[in-house]
């Protein structure tokens, strides 16, 4: 977030709207409307492409880990996010990034290709998977924008999100009704993710002079392939990270899955690793375990490369196995941990983001809030996780000028007080002696 200093007023979260692209198709509770954009004219997207944004998405989310648990403080607690998720809500704002914008968010996604690229590309990625018969494995992932009724954006944009993630345009009234639009915002990502993820966002960051907002939602309920048995499940030891001990439910099984075990190389620690595929689906949980005392060590030295050498040497071995059950919840504001990644300009009064913002918009727009809640839930039967992520744009102030005009207003003047949407002018006047006392 920019110094206070850099705005003449208010910050204002913002949501996408054109009024020359929207049809209305319904509308939903709080005061609010659901509108179709129709998509641009886009080549299918690359498979090549999609390859290289998975794997780029995968690097995007070891650094997000890298920098959330930077602090040690902080790096020892329990943490899950979602890179697709987040990647996804970024995909949404990159078309509408110029310059420098464009070129620190697209680093930080780890991506060489175009904006509109990379748009088709992570919408290729978020395909739904359904149950092929009972059980199985549920993956849906939807993406929104949230708009102030009648705020002009541009076409071309709004066109490029529908072809690239299907997205409709929900319009809502900001403006006489802050609390009840976020409400209306969260309850759609609470929805989509089965009541998993509520209050997206928190009280106050929506608000009279919000205008765009960009969330997508995550849901997964995943059984095993071969679930657990229930009646293997005891309380077994498990060592913190302090050295302390505490006993866990902890599940067991013998059973075929792919495994891998190494040590020394690139990360220096010993390290085993296991596959837990899900059923009726090519989705899989990966457990990669270090060494006992090398958790920290391992986490800080593994990229993108070694963890791919650690996926790829998975084989089929017969595995005696346990493993904790556990259920808990993250949330994080994370603009910090995207200042960290490189990403400065889109925060700040230098931001260029005029790709979104149709020709009679007013104001400079910049991103205000990046911020995602996530959850997981693992037991004998399989798992449940789900993740909203949503990003806020602000208008911005002009930047001050470096060396400013000077006017010292030490002789008479004239003054017009006037409204500046029609011109009409309320008072005029003029003062030649400041001093005069008030008859």
């Amino acid at each position: 977030m920019p110094a206070t200093s850099a705005r003449t007023r208010r910050p204002a979260v913002l949501l996408l709207c054109c009024a020359a692209l929207l049809t209305a198709c319904g509308s939903s509770g709080g005061g609010t409307a659901v509108v179709r954009v129709e998509p641009v004219t886009l080549p299918p997207a690359d498979p090549g492409q999609v390859a290289a944004t998975a794997a780029a998405t995968g690097a995007f989310g070891l650094d997000l880990l890298h920098t959330l648990t930077a602090d040690p403080a902080a790096g020892g607690g329990n943490l899950v996010l979602s890179p697709s998720g987040l990647a996804t809500a970024l995909a949404m704002v990159l078309p509408g990034a110029r310059g420098t914008t464009a070129d620190e968010l697209a680093a930080a996604l780890h991506t060489g290709l175009t904006p509109e690229q990379y748009a088709l590309a992570v919408g290729a990625l978020n395909r739904p998977v359904t149950p092929s018969g009972k059980g199985g494995t549920v993956l849906r992932q939807s993406d929104d924008l949230w708009s102030q009724r009648d705020e002009p954006l541009d076409r071309h944009y709004l066109g490029v999100l529908a072809a690239a993630f299907g997205t409709g345009v929900h319009t809502a009234d900001f403006r006489k009704d802050p609390e009840g639009a976020r409400k209306a915002v969260n309850g759609v990502v609470e929805k989509a993710t089965e009541g998993r993820i509520k209050n997206l966002f928190a009280q106050g960051q929506i608000n009279p002079d919000t205008r765009l907002a960009l969330t997508d939602a995550l849901y997964l309920k995943a059984d095993w392939a071969e679930p657990f048995k229930a009646g293997k499940t005891t309380d077994r030891p498990f060592h913190r990270l302090d050295g302390t001990g505490t006993a866990v439910r902890t599940m067991a099984q013998t059973t075929g899955l792919r495994y891998a075990e190494g040590s020394g190389g690139i990360l220096g620690e010993p390290w085993q690793a296991v596959e837990l595929p899900y059923a009726g689906s090519t989705l899989a949980m990966d457990l990669v375990v270090p060494g006992q005392g090398g958790f920290a060590a391992f986490r800080k030295g593994l990229d993108q490369p070694e963890l791919d050498r650690i996926l790829g040497a998975l084989a089929p071995r017969t595995v005696d196995l346990t493993l904790p059950k556990f259920h808990f919840d993250t949330a994080n504001e994370l603009t910090p941990t995207l200042r960290a990644l490189g990403v400065q300009a889109a925060f700040g009064p230098s931001a260029d983001l005029s790709g979104i913002r149709g020709p009679d918009g007013d104001g400079r727009l910049a991103i205000s809030t990046v911020v995602q809640k996530a959850t997981v839930q693992v037991d004998e039967q399989g798992t449940v996780a789900a993740a909203g992520s949503g990003v806020g744009v602000d208008v911005m102030a002009a930047p001050v000028p470096i060396n400013p005009v000077e006017l010292h207003i030490d002789r008479p003047f004239l003054f017009l007080i006037r409204d500046t949407a029609d011109g009409r002018p309320l008072f005029l006047g003029q003062v030649t002696d400041p001093s005069a006392a008030a008859k």
